[in-house]
């Protein structure tokens, strides 16, 4: 599986019967949950439940923290009225990924593990084997607390980095406008306009 698939899958497949988790697999569930009501409900129209995922993605990503790591070397130059508004196109970037990849959803199990505290990184690791019919694959949630609340960081898949994965897909695009933050904005938004009009037709 793909790194972006998998990660749909553990994104919209929180086992709903879990009684014994604890605090940050209660969290998880609760906000994967919202997602599942939505998306499940065919009656509610495609821009709602993109909608839906935007909010869940915005609430509990660490979302300028990712942008500004993917971004590399074209952070640093970058003004502040082009960073702020990179932030805002990554975010929308990442749910029109997930949200494009939840068209081929078909009720995945799983099995999700207690949480673990890296004590090193002082990070909490939650991990997920999802099973499909060509076999499981083990995921790892990276998820810190800030403010009495829980922020995802990072996904690994097979000691994969989804935001490792991301920087060198960005670094690819920035290279073509010379690390321009503002150049490559334009180009970011363009591709989130093409991709919200494709999951919305």
């Amino acid at each position: 599986m793909k790194l972006f698939n998998i990660l749909v899958f553990i994104f919209i497949s929180i086992n709903l019967n879990q009684a014994n988790a604890d605090e940050p697999s209660s969290w998880l569930k609760k906000e994967i949950d919202k997602i599942l009501v939505s998306y499940q409900n065919s009656n509610l129209p495609k821009e709602n439940r993109f909608l839906m995922i935007e909010q869940t993605i915005n609430n509990n990503f660490a979302g300028a923290g990712i942008a500004k790591f993917v971004a590399g070397e074209a952070w640093k130059g970058a003004s502040k009225d082009a960073k702020k508004q990179y932030i805002k196109y990554f975010k929308r970037h990442l749910a029109l990924n997930i949200a494009s990849m939840m068209q081929g959803y078909s009720n995945q199990e799983y099995e999700l593990s207690e949480s673990k505290i890296d004590n090193k990184n002082k990070v909490i690791l939650i991990d997920m084997e999802i099973f499909s019919d060509t076999g499981s694959v083990v995921v790892t949630w990276r998820v810190k607390e800030s403010k009495d609340r829980y922020f995802v960081i990072d996904l690994i898949v097979a000691d994969i980095s989804l935001v490792v994965t991301k920087r060198s897909e960005f670094n690819s695009m920035l290279k073509n406008v010379n690390y321009n933050l503002s150049d490559f904005n334009e180009i970011l938004l363009n591709q989130n306009n093409e991709s919200y009009q494709k999951i919305i037709n």
